[in-house]
């Protein structure tokens, strides 16, 4: 961390957007340390104490070091941002593949850095965030990393290029032999339709979603391309499109609006320039290539095989947090005797066991909730590619060939002391969905489920 930002370098870093946890700037200036990079700020609440932005003699508690005791680097680590960017490198860049993960490196940054930020950005910002949180101004450092929207040349960056972010959720059923009968349905539904029910319930989202992770997961050509039209319609959080690293499609610190004509007129003339299609066409075909990078990759592949470490469920893996932190298990507390049998195998097992079932489930959690990114760019004509690191699509439709890449981004630590929130959550997410089924079937006694089911296929 040889470098410090100070408060004259402010000006040179502009809002990208932003998530729970981070504020995400991207640079504009011409240091070539910092050209083609992206800088995550840690955010803290805006409503809480004071003392909660402060940090604390270690990032792990006690139990997360037990937790994490094979990762010498991660259990010492004394910031929340170092913790995460440790978790992302020896955890998640492992089992993901180093290919497609960028860990980044901490940069320093003066408390007149980030006050100026605060400052510069607000405007930007979703109002609702900015009542949530604010820059966290106890940090001395943030997180750098390549800005995975562009492609860099040395220093310089190269341009036209598109980049597309897609959130896709878990990409499969759970089948856990935890999950009880009261919840039974998730073995049917897709955590992410059931999850739009409630969310349109509190008003975060104004239309439930076509998309269904399934269809993107599925290997399928045509499935594939039918979840990034379904995405593409509504976007909500979960889709985002760049030109030479600005936004042109997608929302900025949050959801989006659903793609009216207005929005879908706009974003078809902004990819003339890079897509060589009719009029009426380029969306069309960016929605094509995106397609085919994601099957050609393999990258969720990949993505799935972590997701599916989680093989009990939270249902399962809350049994197990209960026996780390010789908690009285407050789910047992209010079950049946004859109910209580199916957790016995779990208040059994070792203490080994309930740690791997609880590392394994978090470790999920993160693959479940992350991004990707792709990046597109055309090649010149009569550029054969030869000696490229990138793979390759042809277009056939415009005689194109586009250079690609592939990074997952947002490999967040997720945090032990919130498997009750967790457990919580799941719970109210199915109470929610099982209640809509209801009212529907009420106002339409002849349909099952007019909700259209995402299934397992």
């Amino acid at each position: 961390m040889e470098v410090i930002l100070r408060e004259k370098d402010a000006g040179e870093w502009v809002y990208r957007g932003e998530g729970a946890a981070n504020l995400v700037l991207a640079y504009t200036g011409s240091s070539p340390t910092f050209i083609g990079k992206v800088m995550r700020i840690r955010k803290c609440p805006r409503n809480g104490a004071e003392g909660m932005c402060m940090r604390s003699p270690s990032a792990l508690t006690a139990h997360e070091r037990l937790l994490w005791k094979d990762v010498d680097e991660l259990i010492s680590s004394l910031d929340n941002e170092i913790a995460c960017q440790l978790f992302s490198h020896h955890v998640m860049k492992p089992l993901l593949g180093p290919k497609y993960i960028d860990a980044g490196m901490l940069v320093g940054v003066s408390r007149e850095f980030l006050e100026l930020v605060e400052k510069n950005v607000i405007r930007q910002r979703p109002a609702w965030r900015v009542d949530n949180a604010q820059v966290d101004m106890h940090r001395d450092s943030v997180l750098l990393m390549s800005d995975h929207s562009l492609f860099t040349h040395g220093n310089l960056v190269s341009i036209p290029c598109i980049s597309v972010e897609i959130k896709p959720k878990c990409g499969f059923i759970p089948l856990s032999r935890f999950i009880s009968e009261g919840t039974a349905i998730k073995r049917r539904i897709t955590r992410f339709q059931m999850h739009q029910a409630l969310k349109l319930h509190q008003g975060e989202i104004s239309l439930l979603s076509e998309y269904n992770p399934l269809d993107l997961f599925s290997g399928s050509k045509e499935r594939i391309y039918k979840a990034i039209k379904d995405l593409f319609t509504t976007p909500q959080n979960n889709f985002r499109v760049f030109m030479n690293g600005s936004l042109i499609f997608g929302g900025l610190g949050g959801g989006a609006e659903d793609t009216n004509f207005g929005i879908a007129k706009a974003f078809e003339d902004a990819l003339k320039s890079v897509i060589q299609a009719d009029n009426g066409l380029c969306t069309e075909n960016l929605l094509t290539i995106v397609a085919e990078a994601v099957q050609k990759s393999g990258v969720l592949d990949r993505l799935l095989d972590v997701q599916k470490l989680d093989n009990v469920d939270i249902e399962g893996a809350i049994h197990a947090y209960y026996d780390i932190t010789h908690q009285q298990c407050m789910i047992c507390r209010e079950l049946s005797e004859e109910q209580l049998k199916r957790y016995t195998s779990l208040h059994s097992a070792t203490l080994d066991e309930s740690l791997r079932i609880v590392k394994d489930y978090l470790i999920a959690a993160t693959a479940k909730d992350c991004s990707f990114m792709i990046c597109f760019r055309p090649r010149k004509a009569g550029d054969s590619g030869s000696g490229s690191i990138y793979s390759n699509i042809y277009l056939e439709s415009t005689k194109q060939t586009f250079d690609f890449k592939v990074y997952f981004i947002d490999l967040d630590l997720k945090r032990m002391s919130k498997m009750e929130e967790y457990y919580e959550l799941d719970k109210k997410i199915v109470s929610c969905y099982k209640e809509m089924i209801k009212m529907d079937q009420g106002r339409n006694p002849q349909t099952c489920n007019p909700l259209k089911l995402h299934t397992e296929i």
